[in-house]
Order: structure tokens, then C-alpha cells, then sequence
């Protein structure tokens, strides 16, 4: 008698911590997102395609509306935007944070309230500026001296915009040296040490057409402590007591902006949400009453940790080649729709959907189809040994910073992007054909 041999399996193959909570386990292999089969997207709306579930996006907006009650919560739309991602954001009562007069004017366009966002950006053009004058943006974001004349000159002697100064606190936090804004001699806002943010807000206020709100600070992405938050907060708020005191203003508002981070394979570590709002609260209470400040309105602008959790990304499987000692899986995907693994070099767990593979595992390094050596998606991870075209691959954890990044690398095309939610699937954004890549080049 023969008795069957269970294939081996990655430790994490039945953690689906990482995954959307609406996740389920379905026969064959497959797995259910938003009580949507997985495989039955990857037909519907073939591949590459991110799903996002609706719900899970939602849910996390409460949680970050629950954890800071006395904040304003506002959505980085640089993660992730789409007409039906502001509608979603709009009804879970979130505020918006832009980058762009293309972010703002979308946002706009689908019906979001342009008094409830905020405009960043280190080099904003002039439509960026024309746009939020015209649209009538909240809050402008300075972030170099030479923004502060152009946009008092742009609002004119008889209007009023507000603005904040971005502030760099001195503080190195962040998952990648490409991802850290909170230190000296990067791009982003001025400078505590060398007096800078100091000189800017004695100009702004000298400026009857701008009217100084609040700081702002954002000191880099995927941050998983409290404590770089916690630092910033106290130097920020010793600004504003210098402030009070030079100017004798009291600035309403502090932004300490976001980077919470998530993790994006089971095990990795993730941002404390409850221990963050319950100590940056205690801390910004205590140092203002130390500095003899009323304490101002608090604002928080999470991205990755609202959309990311919330997405998939789904790859067809072209090629399996085994050379030089490691075995390759390109998909028909890669660094156009992903470019962060080659960016940041960040690392992905992603899973053979569809079918029970009937092989052990072994370290594989998945790649996509571009022209590049560093196109890829995830190196060295657990996938069956008997993968092979046609197969399936989801990658969980991709709702950020993936589409948002895309590229128009090798004239692949965008992919799609459908939500999901009980049971249906509905196309959000279209995948961008070869005949739209051709009607915009018109030379001749």
C-alpha cells in the first residue's frame, strides 16, 4: 500500500494576518476577499488586477475616527486615489491630504468638500496653486521661502488663505533612507536647526494675505514606534511656544502628519494605533502645559495604513525558469504597477491561489516582465516547487503606493482596479488599453 506524501508548506501559508479580514478560505486552494473568489476576479477582470475591499478601507477609517475623537483625520491621497476612494473617505467623515492639482481636482470632482483638504507638495507649480485658490482649499502647506511671496501675490490684497509651515524636526524615523523626511538635507520643509522654519513664519505673518494656522510635520514612512512621534511632537511644540512668545501668536493647529506603519508579511512589526493616539494625546497635553501653551487642534494623515491592508494584487504566472542556482516565476506583472521592491527594496508574501499545489516548497524569486534586472516583485520566498504558467499568484498588502506609483514602463498598460465587498465585484478604474497609450502620443 502507498500512502501519500503531504506536500510541505511555507510556515505562513495558512496565516492570513495580513490579509484583508474579510478573507476566507475557499475548496481548491482559492481564497474569497470580500466574500469574492479570487480566481473569479482574476476571469472576470483578467491580470494584473488589484482588488479592494471596500469594507476593510472603511473600517479602518472608523478605527482612526475612534482612536483620535479630538483629531482631525486626514486621508494621504498620494497612497491611493480613486473617484470611489473619495466617496468612501467623504462618508467615513475623514478630511483629505493632496499633492497635486491632478489629486485636488479629482477629489473635487467627485463631490469631496475642498474646505477639508490640505495641500502639500516641496516644489507646488503654479496650476497647483491656481487649483487650490480656485477650488478653495483648506489649508495650504508652505514648504520652501520662495512659496510664501507666490501665493500671496496668487490670493491677492483683498483675500485670505490660510497656510501651515512644514516643519523638519531633526528626527530620523522611517522603514528606508528613500523614505525618511523628518532629518536635515533632504527635500522636504524647513528646517528647525538652522533658523529657517523660524525665518517663514515671521514672514507669513507679516503677510495679511496668509493667515497662519498651525504647524505641520511629517518625519517619514512606515514608521512602527511611537517614539520618533513623540520627539517630533516635543520640538514642534517647543516651536510654537518660541512662536507665542516672538509674536505673540497662538497657533490653533498641529499636524504631525503620518507614515504609520503596517506590516506587509505575517510576523513583521506594525504601528500600534490605540498606544499611538493614547501617548501622542498624553504627550502633546503635557508639553504644552509645561510650555504654557492652549492645546491645539490635533491633525493626523494616514495613507499606507488605511488603503494598504485593504488591497490585493492579482498575477498570472507567464514563465518558471530555474538558472544559476535559483528558480525564477515571471508574472504578467511588475515593476510598472509595483516599482517599490526595486525602490525600497521592500519584501511581499505573495501566495499560489486557485489550486492545492501537489509539491513541497522551495525559496523562489517571483519577477515580473519588464526589461530590467531588478524587476522584482519578491525574492527568496516559499512557493511550490511545481508552479508553473497559468497559476495564480495574490499578493496581499497592496492597496499603497503600488498603483499610485505606476509607470508607463515598456507600454504595458495600467492595470485595473475593482472593489469588492458581499459577495460583488465592480470596476473602479478601467485598465488602460493599448489604444490609450497610442492616442496620446501624436506626432507624426
Amino acid at each position: 500500500m502507498t500512502t501519500a506524501v503531504r506536500p510541505l508548506l511555507p510556515a505562513d501559508a495558512d496565516d492570513l494576518s495580513v490579509w484583508p479580514s474579510s478573507t476566507t478560505r475557499l475548496p481548491d486552494g482559492d481564497l474569497a476577499v470580500g466574500g469574492v473568489p479570487l480566481t473569479e476576479a482574476a476571469r472576470r477582470f483578467g491580470t494584473p488586477v488589484y482588488l479592494l475591499d471596500e469594507a476593510e478601507v472603511r473600517a479602518r477609517c472608523r478605527a482612526y475616527r475612534d482612536a483620535f475623537p479630538d483629531a482631525d483625520v486626514h486621508y494621504a491621497a498620494k497612497a491611493f486615489l480613486c473617484r470611489a476612494l473619495v466617496r468612501w473617505i467623504d462618508e467615513e467623515g475623514l478630511g483629505l491630504d493632496v499633492c497635486s492639482a491632478g489629486e485636488l481636482e479629482l477629489a473635487v470632482a467627485a463631490g469631496f468638500d475642498p474646505r477639508r483638504i490640505l495641500l502639500h507638495g516641496n516644489a507646488k507649480s503654479p496650476r497647483d496653486l491656481d487649483s487650490a485658490l480656485r477650488l478653495g482649499v483648506g489649508r495650504i502647506v508652505i514648504d520652501s521661502p520662495s512659496e510664501i511671496a507666490r501665493l500671496a501675490a496668487l490670493v491677492g490684497p483683498h483675500g485670505r488663505q490660510k497656510v501651515m509651515v512644514r516643519v523638519v524636526p531633526g528626527v530620523s524615523a522611517g522603514g528606508h533612507e528613500k523614505i525618511r523626511t523628518g532629518t536635515d538635507g533632504q527635500k522636504f520643509g524647513l528646517s528647525l536647526t538652522d533658523g529657517s522654519a523660524q525665518h517663514a513664519i515671521a514672514r507669513i505673518l507679516g503677510q495679511p494675505q496668509l493667515e497662519l494656522t498651525g504647524l505641520h510635520c511629517h518625519i517619514g514612512s512606515q514608521i512602527t514606534g511611537v517614539r520618533p512621534y513623540l520627539a517630533a511632537l516635543r520640538r514642534v511644540v517647543g516651536l510654537m511656544a518660541r512662536v507665542r512668545d516672538a509674536h505673540g501668536v497662538a497657533l490653533p493647529e498641529l499636524d504631525m502628519g503620518g507614515g504609520h506603519g503596517i506590516a506587509y508579511r505575517p510576523g513583521d512589526p506594525a504601528l500600534d494605533l490605540t498606544t499611538l493616539a493614547r501617548r501622542l494625546r498624553a504627550e502633546l497635553v503635557e508639553s504644552c502645559a509645561v510650555a504654557g501653551l492652549t492645546v491645539p487642534r490635533l491633525l493626523i494623515e494616514p495613507g499606507r495604513a488605511v488603503a494598504g491592508p485593504a488591497g490585493v494584487a492579482l498575477y498570472r504566472v507567464l514563465a518558471v525558469k530555474d538558472t544559476g542556482g535559483r528558480t525564477f516565476v515571471a508574472v504578467d506583472g511588475g515593476m510598472s504597477d509595483n516599482p517599490r521592491p526595486a525602490l525600497y527594496g521592500v519584501r511581499y508574501a505573495p501566495r499560489l491561489v486557485g489550486r492545492r499545489p501537489d509539491a513541497a516548497v522551495r525559496p523562489t524569486t517571483v519577477v515580473g516582465r519588464h526589461c530590467e534586472a531588478g524587476d522584482i516583485l519578491a525574492d527568496g520566498v516559499p512557493l511550490p516547487a511545481d508552479i508553473r504558467p497559468g497559476d495564480l499568484l495574490a499578493v496581499p498588502v497592496a492597496g499603497a503606493y503600488q498603483l499610485s506609483m505606476a509607470s508607463g514602463y515598456n507600454l504595458v498598460g495600467r492595470p485595473p482596479v475593482a472593489a469588492v465587498r458581499e459577495g460583488e465585484a465592480r470596476l473602479l478604474v478601467r485598465r488602460e488599453s493599448l489604444e490609450d497609450v497610442q492616442r496620446r502620443d501624436v506626432g507624426v
